[in-house]
């Protein structure tokens, strides 16, 4: 094998190259892998930074959610003791209401049977004078006769 200078040449046109390549084209490539690197670090870190702050956002949401099941179970337990208090307000006044009207038909009742005594009293005075008057075979006055028709009344 011959050294000659096509070789020699050949040598040299790559010894260039790798200069050429050494000193504009390796800068730019590595500045671009650099910085792709750079931009993966940065992206790797937000999304650590990410999934910290979904697990924060997670325990939130499971502490704001676990709050609001004990408001929701407080306020159905507020209902639940006005609505008893309630009904128990609505039976107490159904109760007095009942006792009224039974107190008030009491008292008409009363009210009826001493008409119906004074009715029946009268009606028994006038069946005694005019048994009087059968009796006598007269009429009888009853403005002459009023303190023995009171003293009947009273008997009767």
């Amino acid at each position: 094998m011959d050294i000659n200078m096509s070789l020699i040449g050949q040598m040299i046109t790559f010894a260039v190259l790798v200069w050429v390549s050494m000193k504009f084209v390796f800068p730019s490539l590595n500045a671009a892998l650099d910085e792709r690197a750079k931009r993966i670090a940065d992206g790797l870190a937000a999304a650590d930074q990410g999934q910290a702050a979904m697990v924060v956002a997670e325990k939130r949401a499971a502490e704001a959610l676990s709050g609001a099941r004990e408001e929701a179970s407080q306020r159905v337990a507020d209902a639940e003791k006005r609505a008893q208090l309630v009904a128990e307000e609505i039976k107490a006044n159904a109760q007095a209401e009942a006792d009224r009207i039974i107190a008030q038909a009491k008292a008409d009742a009363d009210q009826q049977v001493a008409k119906a005594r004074e009715a029946l009293r009268a009606q028994v005075a006038d069946l005694a004078v005019k048994g009087a008057e059968q009796i006598l075979k007269r009429e009888v006055s009853a403005a002459a006769h009023a303190d023995l028709l009171s003293r009947l009344a009273v008997e009767l």
